[in-house]
């Protein structure tokens, strides 16, 4: 099942917001000496101005055929070297072990269950040569900011309902429905799951990882009491 289909013609708007991770991951991408792997690659956002700014191969990885489809075109439209697999992120393995893997966009708090969570952090830790690197960004956990996600509604300029949010504090969960009033269509929805910090440091000690940094922000700036965004490096041992 295509769970992330409904989203695919609409995740350029979607993810319009974002755009200052792909500075941060073509940076460590530059550093990289071997292969890069990009985890939930979607349609290319980031992978395809990876390529295109490094010089390098770029394997990306996604378990949405909708998703795929999309960055196919747009990969062979550009003439990069971005190799795409349709695989899941807790399962997948490489021929190559890699120098670099990220995964953009919060994609890891898609995961519901500490062990599906423990399963790509231990495929990550396989995947990676020794001194590779694995980074991610995620939403820090913040009360103010669930309490606003508790029933929320967001509409375009033009007063067309964007999307209804709502939070559920028993799994600190999100969930988000996507309407765009498009008559014919039914909503979309996905849900988000709130992950603190000790669990991500608990994620990166059972897979044998080690912290490099922890960032607030893709500027490198340090990680305090006011960031709202984790931004992590973390370094499989030499």
């Amino acid at each position: 099942m295509d769970e992330y289909a409904p989203f695919a013609d609409i995740y350029d708007e979607w993810s319009a917001e974002m755009t200052a991770d792909i500075p941060f991951y073509v940076g460590l991408a530059d550093e990289a000496d071997g292969p890069v792997v990009e985890l939930a690659v979607g349609n290319g956002r980031v992978a395809i101005p990876v390529a295109r700014e490094t010089g390098r191969k770029v394997i990306g990885i996604d378990r949405s055929p909708s998703m795929l489809a999309q960055a196919r075109e747009r990969v062979a439209a550009a003439g990069l070297d971005v190799e795409l697999r349709e695989q899941d992120m807790r399962d997948f393995e490489l021929d190559e072990q890699a120098a670099l893997v990220y995964c953009p966009y919060r994609a890891l708090m898609h995961l519901s269950t500490w062990k599906d969570r423990r399963r790509v952090f231990e495929r990550v830790a396989a995947a990676l040569k020794p001194g590779g690197r694995f980074s991610w960004n995620t939403f820090v956990f913040d009360v103010r900011l669930a309490a606003g996600y508790s029933e929320r509604l967001r509409r375009r300029p033009d007063g067309r309902t964007w999307e209804w949010t709502e939070y559920d504090p028993t799994e600190a969960r999100i969930d988000i429905t996507a309407y765009l009033d498009q008559p014919g269509k039914d909503p979309r929805r996905l849900s988000l799951w709130w992950i603190n910090r000790s669990e991500w440091e608990g994620l990166i000690d059972v897979a044998g990882l080690e912290v490099e940094a922890l960032y607030g922000g893709f500027e490198r700036q340090p990680f305090t009491k006011d960031s709202r965004e984790f931004v992590w490096v973390a370094r499989k041992p030499a």
